[in-house]
């Protein structure tokens, strides 16, 4: 017998398309790199060129390039069949059953004769339709429109026009490659013609390179054009080759930003290393790092033993030098100037206290509706001495530290760099002879300044910092400054944020809405009461995806912060005692049993508020339990064991003990069951009907005292 014939997969090949450019920004060219090559991916599965498979995508970007190696294209998508739906039948057929114009005009449309349409059950009934094979896409004919679309689509602030055409592009482009294997695609993008031929590096290379197959493409770069395409590649060599140069014992200061800027812009880095002079280490180590990282991209050095800064540093340099003395001697002369400039800054801001500063800050403009910054300073001054004898802070030194936390503003170190306000403070309050407690809360009360950084440490700290974000959120909301969708150019979420990991992380038993009411009454302008509730409001908000991160369920989150807690110091052990009672056997049994509290109650028209529930009163009749009332043998059971809970529970909760007064609440569970399985409560005479209201009532609230758990999900 024959073997029947297999069917032959359809031809693939890896597909190349690369960008050739003048120099990419580097702070955005990795992040320029992905969006582009994703933005090819997704266009290829959904013409259906390509399965998706994100492993199989190669991104190679470079100061000069953007380019993406993708395997597996197809050339030519697979024809299918398709159904097409027309008119009704009854539209398609007139009343002598010949086609009407709306049937013909359908058949012409599509090509096809009255005879080769066919009749289909649809859930609207029957209508005409016709069957057809759709062509499948060929790659050659759409890549390059596609490829431009996919440039114009990234998020790119400002564009440039180049030479006598319209292209617009973040930089002038000079070459375009579209390859699927060894074949050209032809196309045009931004101006520039598809080739098989790129550039190498722009000194150690010569001449173009031509591509004999889109595979050759990072192998071609590395050998003939002295390019290390992949950013991922060059990105590992350079923090190997720092380490290395950098030697046992010393560690590289640099974050991931830096490593990825010194990334964008070499394309072939070679390490170097250099010296400064050594006077310079005594001006503030994060002056002399942020100069070299921020200024000129080098990475300073740190003895991994003593923590202290070297005196030589790293650069990485686009030119592999014979003879490196002269790149090495410029470079270090240039870091001199500049940490010459530095040290001036340093010695002449310390020739003038800060608290002699400080009356100057009137000069300064915190906002226009809230004052300068000198009264800023003075409401935080009050808010901070407030704060401290909550928590036992020192006042006096809380309100030193409020008063002198802005004057480094006006110092000629933070002038020249934003970024070290509040260390530079920290500093020449020191020098001033200022306590060390008032020092580290000028730096602290920034923080945390991200997402993931050190909260601020001694209760000094602690209130000048809570202070300070406090009066920004009072007064920012007050005046309607309220962030909106991705706006918020007063960082008010941050600022939230950082005033509710302090309250949580600190466990500190301070009440938020009297926190906002302290800093509203100190406000430049008259605020309105409704103020301190808005910044609840936007304060849980705020919450929600904290906790998330933490590891607890949205349910189990929305179970405490659906009381509105205004100590947010409870609410980690509230959420705490509620995964633990969820996951008794009684617990969501329980949580079934609150959820019928609270609709019985609804029913009969009770306020259901976030502090508990509460029955209206009707005429004559009350609103709490009446013994005299209870007539079946469960409801006396219930508020027996009701009562006996009460007692229990209360001392728990006053320790704070939430997963123990839930456990307590668990052995509720078979007495709740027999309630609903035996009474009826919502009967006819009001009396009782009441009284019962009352007991379910109280019951709920007990509850409600730890957490709604009635929001839990199965």
């Amino acid at each position: 017998m024959a073997k029947a014939k297999t069917a032959k997969a359809p031809a693939t090949d890896s597909l190349l398309v690369e960008l050739l450019t003048e120099e990419l920004p580097p702070k955005s060219l990795r992040v320029l790199g992905e969006a582009f090559a994703n933005r090819i991916l997704d266009f290829l599965v959904q013409i259906q060129l390509k399965t998706r498979d994100p492993r199989e995508l190669r991104i190679f970007t470079t100061p000069r390039r953007l380019a993406v190696l993708i395997p597996d294209v197809l050339a030519k998508g697979q024809d299918r069949p398709m159904e097409i739906t027309g008119p009704s039948v009854k539209v398609g057929l007139g009343a002598d059953g010949k086609p009407t114009p709306a049937l013909l005009g359908f058949a012409k449309k599509n090509g096809v004769g009255i005879e080769d349409l066919i009749q289909m059950d649809t859930p609207k009934g029957k209508v005409f339709a016709c069957r057809t094979v759709v062509q499948g896409a060929q790659l050659e004919a759409i890549l390059a429109p596609n490829v431009e679309d996919a440039l114009k689509r990234l998020a790119i602030p400002k564009i440039m026009r180049w030479g006598s055409g319209n292209a617009e592009f973040v930089r002038p482009v000079h070459g375009l490659m579209m390859l699927h294997g060894s074949r050209v695609i032809p196309g045009e993008v931004l101006g520039m013609k598809s080739s098989n031929r790129t550039l190498g590096h722009r000194f150690l290379s010569t001449g173009p390179i031509a591509l004999k197959n889109a595979n050759d493409y990072e192998r071609a770069l590395r050998e003939k054009g002295k390019v290390v395409a992949s950013f991922a590649a060059r990105r590992a060599e350079i923090i190997e080759a720092l380490g290395r140069v950098a030697g046992k014992g010393i560690e590289l200061v640099a974050t991931d930003a830096l490593f990825d800027e010194i990334t964008a812009l070499v394309e072939s880095p070679t390490v170097y290393a250099g010296e400064f002079s050594l006077e310079f280490l005594a001006v503030p180590q994060e002056c002399l790092v942020l100069s070299m990282q921020q200024h000129q991209k080098y990475v300073p050095l740190r003895d991994k033993a003593t923590g202290k800064l070297l005196s030589r540093f790293l650069f990485v340099s686009n030119l592999a030098a014979k003879n490196p003395r002269e790149i090495v001697h410029g470079n270090e002369r240039v870091l001199n100037a500049r940490l010459s400039d530095a040290k001036f800054f340093f010695d002449q801001d310390r020739k003038t206290r800060l608290e002699a500063r400080v009356p100057r800050l009137a000069n300064v403009v915190y906002h226009n509706k809230l004052g300068s910054q000198l009264e800023r300073v003075e409401r935080t001054q009050l808010l901070a001495g407030k704060i401290a004898r909550e928590i036992g802070a020192d006042p006096l030194l809380a309100e030193r530290a409020a008063w002198l936390s802005k004057a480094d503003l006006l110092t000629d170190m933070v002038g020249e760099f934003p970024e070290l306000q509040g260390i530079m403070g920290s500093y020449y309050a020191l020098h001033d002879g200022e306590p060390r407690a008032v020092a580290d809360a000028i730096e602290a009360h920034y923080r945390p300044r991200f997402a993931g950084d050190a909260l601020p440490e001694g209760p000094v700290s602690t209130a000048v910092a809570l202070a300070d974000k406090l009066d920004a959120l009072a007064g920012l909301f007050g005046i309607g400054q309220v962030p909106s969708g991705e706006k918020d150019p007063f960082a008010l979420r941050r600022a939230a944020l950082g005033v509710i990991r302090i309250l949580i992380e600190k466990s500190l038993s301070l009440d938020v809405i009297e926190l906002f009411e302290a800093a509203r009454s100190l406000s430049a302008s008259q605020l309105s009461a409704d103020v301190s509730m808005d910044l609840h409001a936007f304060f849980m908000d705020r919450l929600r995806p904290y906790l998330r991160e933490r590891g607890y369920a949205p349910d189990e989150i929305d179970a405490v912060l659906a009381l509105n807690p205004r100590h947010l110091n409870h609410v980690l052990p509230r959420l705490d005692a509620v995964k633990r009672f969820r996951a008794l056997p009684e617990g969501m049994a329980l949580s079934a049993a609150n959820k019928r509290i609270r609709n019985i109650l609804r029913q009969a028209g009770a306020d259901l508020g976030a502090s508990g529930y509460e029955l209206r009163r009707d005429g004559n009749v009350g609103i709490g339990r009446n013994p005299a009332l209870l007539r079946e043998k469960a409801e006396r059971n219930l508020d027996r064991e009701l009562e006996s809970a009460m007692g229990e529970v209360g001392p728990m909760l006053r320790e704070s003990d939430y997963a123990a007064a839930l456990r307590r609440l668990a052995a509720l569970r078979p007495t709740v069951d027999d309630f609903f399985d035996k009474v009826m409560v919502m009967v006819d005479d009001a009396d009782i009907r009441n009284n019962r209201l009352a007991l379910l009532k109280d019951l709920g609230n007990l509850f409600l005292r730890i957490a709604d758990v009635s929001r839990l999900q199965g």
